[in-house]
């Protein structure tokens, strides 16, 4: 640890003479790495691409602060971007790898990790390999423990054995039907949002006449994202109350199974249902885990992917009368081809809500609830960043709190605003690390102008 310490202020009094340095500023973050101060290291490591954004090293060097600070999702959104090359060296292979498998992407840890032993076969980790799932003796096929064969209509579980019948389809029902009771007077804020729902989805569904006579239908997608728990899935809802619809949410557990072909069979029972139930909101949360990049996909991945795009088509049905609202906290992660004219062709941030939508949904979360003397605005403007399920989480603990109180004494007190404002120092925003990956992808990987509200968010200039 001297040794490093003497370096590191060797390197730092050399980058007070040369601060423009790039080399010298990552040998710096380099060093601090290695001593195990990650957060110095991530500093200057974003000191060095803020100077070059094309240094690659830096870029690398980043991902590894990333990763040894737990952020690995950020540590991700940087590298998989290196073992998307078709000449990646496999060091690099090797910790895209373990980065994919923290993020619970099996799939595309494996795909890194063979490609890796394929270039050098020094970099095998045999630890690693048992950790993906990947038999030591056969890492350099296509074999995967709990992989789906795609030559049968069987599953492998564990690669013990096969099971040989799939169940009826027809006796199963994947998605619920209802009709929400909240609608846009219930979600707070995202103006900006509203509007562009109305103007794709309410409007030609409640001026049929008008739309028509430009030769417009009623219906068509919506791809929304941002930071986890900003109201994607709540506005969903409130949309198909707007309009009086039926409202179907599907989840991942709804689409997709075991069995080959299966899950295409689902995905289309599931649109022609809400066909029958129309005027209807078919809402897809984590819509990345089912519209992934075909690019990283193999075999029975890509046919659900074709199965999807055919249904937002509707080539062998009339999709008139559906309305298609998607939600993600990954875009970058869904193909290109969801986005063409016909398909979710308006993709929308929702981001952290602001000053009024937070004062706002403050409001509604303590209407109904004893309080005294409560500024929901002063309140507001201490909890920059704070998504809408933080601001509910801040709620939650104050009213244990409260009940805690009220279980001791005997007597229930209303909630008061130093109650509020010490909850909120218990609860710690959800959204910022989301934004750091968005970031990362805003700058770096944004030439279609996709992030650029990300951006005007965060108050970069492109």
């Amino acid at each position: 640890m001297a040794d490093h310490n003497t370096t590191i202020t060797a390197l730092q009094q050399a980058l007070a003479v040369s601060p423009d340095n790039g080399p010298l500023r990552c040998h710096l973050a380099e060093t601090l790495l290695d001593a195990d101060h990650p957060n110095d290291a991530e500093v200057e490591f974003k000191r060095a691409l803020a100077s070059d954004p094309r240094d690659d090293r830096a870029k690398l060097g980043l991902s590894r602060a990333y990763a040894t600070q737990g952020k690995n999702s950020a540590a991700l959104v940087i590298i998989e971007d290196f073992a998307a090359a078709p000449n990646a060296p496999a060091n690099v292979l090797v910790a895209c790898a373990e980065l994919f498998l923290k993020n619970n992407m099996r799939d595309e840890a494996a795909d890194a990790y063979r490609r890796a032993i394929a270039s050098d076969p020094g970099s095998t980790n045999n630890l690693l390999a048992e950790r993906i799932g990947i038999r030591p003796d056969t890492a350099d096929n296509d074999e995967l423990w709990g992989s789906a064969d795609e030559e049968s209509d069987a599953f492998i579980v564990g690669g013990r054995g096969r099971m040989t019948e799939a169940p009826d389809a027809d006796t199963e029902v994947y998605t619920e039907t209802e009709r929400p009771k909240v609608d846009f007077s219930d979600v707070g804020g995202m103006d900006n949002v509203k509007d562009e729902i109305r103007l794709k989805i309410i409007l030609p569904l409640t001026n049929k006449e008008l739309y028509a006579a430009y030769g417009k239908k009623a219906g068509g997608g919506i791809l929304l994202y941002g930071p986890p728990g900003c109201g994607k899935t709540h506005i969903a809802r409130a949309t198909a109350g707007e309009v009086k619809a039926a409202f179907m949410s599907v989840g991942l557990n709804d689409v997709l199974d075991m069995w080959i072909g299966r899950s295409e069979d689902k995905l289309h029972r599931i649109f022609e249902q809400a066909r029958r139930n129309s005027p209807c909101v078919l809402f897809f949360d984590e819509v990345d885990a089912l519209g992934a990049s075909r690019s990283d996909m193999r075999g029975g991945s890509r046919h659900l992917i074709n199965q999807f795009l055919s249904e937002l088509d509707g080539v062998d049905s009339n999709n008139e009368g559906v309305l298609i609202l998607a939600a993600t906290n990954a875009p970058w992660h869904v193909d290109s081809a969801f986005r063409r004219p016909g398909r979710f062709d308006r993709v929308i941030f929702v981001p952290p809500p602001d000053l009024g939508a937070r004062e706002e949904i403050i409001r509604l979360q303590i209407a109904g609830k004893p309080t005294e003397k409560v500024d929901a605005g002063k309140i507001a403007r201490k909890l920059e960043d704070f998504s809408g399920a933080d601001l509910a989480a801040i709620l939650d603990v104050t009213v244990e709190d409260k009940l805690r109180d009220a279980m001791k004494t005997g007597v229930p007190a209303p909630i008061t605003m130093k109650d509020l404002l010490k909850a909120a120092g218990k609860v710690k925003p959800t959204t910022r690390d989301w934004l750091a990956s968005a970031r990362n992808y805003a700058l770096y990987a944004n030439d279609s102008g996709l992030y650029d509200d990300v951006l005007q968010y965060l108050k970069i200039k492109k």
